[in-house]
């Protein structure tokens, strides 16, 4: 069998598209690699990207130069982890409460990570982990 050699993209679905782009570059940091009227790209890390689309702007395939991208949405509050250095989850924790950002959550894991977890405007889960949580990671 061929390898998979990552996650190369996540997508949110927004319901304001402004509100969440603010809450992801100022909040969070992230910087948008595209951006157009139906999506925002960050670059997360250096090893990843985070899409976010405006909900219902994806339902009709669209046609591209190279091709075409099927229909896509989604609804409901997903979860989404972004991985953190364990001598940061403190600064980020003042960073989220600088930001009347509550944090709903904290779990310490049996392999010594650590997660918090707070919600976007949109009501997504968002989780900040230290390394331990998975093998390897």
């Amino acid at each position: 069998m061929p390898n998979l050699l990552g996650i190369l993209e996540t997508a949110l679905y927004v319901d304001e598209f402004e509100r969440a782009c603010a809450f992801y570059e100022q909040v969070l940091g992230l910087n948008s690699i595209y951006r157009d009227a139906r999506l925002c790209a960050y670059d997360v890390g250096g090893r990843g990207v985070l899409l976010l689309f405006l909900r219902g702007a994806s339902l009709e395939t669209m046609h591209m130069p190279g091709g075409t991208i099927p229909p896509h949405d989604g609804h409901g509050p997903v979860h989404m982890a972004l991985s953190i250095a364990a001598d940061e989850l403190a600064a980020w924790e003042a960073l989220l409460k600088d930001a009347d950002i509550e944090i709903e959550g904290r779990t310490k894991w049996p392999r010594g990570g650590e997660s918090i977890y707070f919600r976007d405007p949109d009501g997504h889960l968002l989780e900040l982990a230290t390394p331990g949580l998975w093998p390897g990671y």
